[in-house]
């Protein structure tokens, strides 16, 4: 098996992404899963740092809307809410946006499950080992 160069991981088109019905809406969504920085940008905010750099605690505030956020977006694939949107999407129906969650995170790999399965599926070849026959 040949190696990627960076060049072929740069280019190529890993996230996914899902068209999703939202009759309380009246029409169909479509969210994109977060790209790695979006991700980290997002699980940084939910959490907030005492004066030593410690977390101190969780800041589940608009959780779902941060999320959403950052996934729903249009056929163009640019993102329809920024960051300073996130309470007007927060005032829709929390039914809506826990299942629209649900489904951003399982394409963004933030299920408990995906975290567990992600860290269990990870191969590694020692260095200088051949993995052909």
């Amino acid at each position: 098996m040949a190696l990627l160069s960076k060049e072929q991981i740069t280019a190529a088109d890993d996230r996914q992404w899902e068209d999703v019905d939202v009759p309380e809406w009246g029409g169909t969504v479509r969210l994109l899963g977060m790209s790695g920085t979006e991700r980290n940008a997002y699980q940084a905010s939910l959490v907030v740092l005492g004066p030593n750099g410690s977390v101190q605690r969780m800041n589940m505030q608009d959780q779902l809307a941060k999320l959403l956020a950052k996934c729903l977006v249009g056929e163009d694939f640019e993102r329809l809410f920024s960051d300073k949107e996130v309470k007007a999407l927060g005032a829709k129906n929390g039914a809506v946006l826990e299942r629209l969650g649900k489904i951003a995170q399982r394409l963004s790999g933030l299920r408990k499950e995906d975290m567990e399965a992600a860290e269990g599926k990870s191969e590694t070849t020692a260095s200088g080992v051949s993995t052909t026959d």
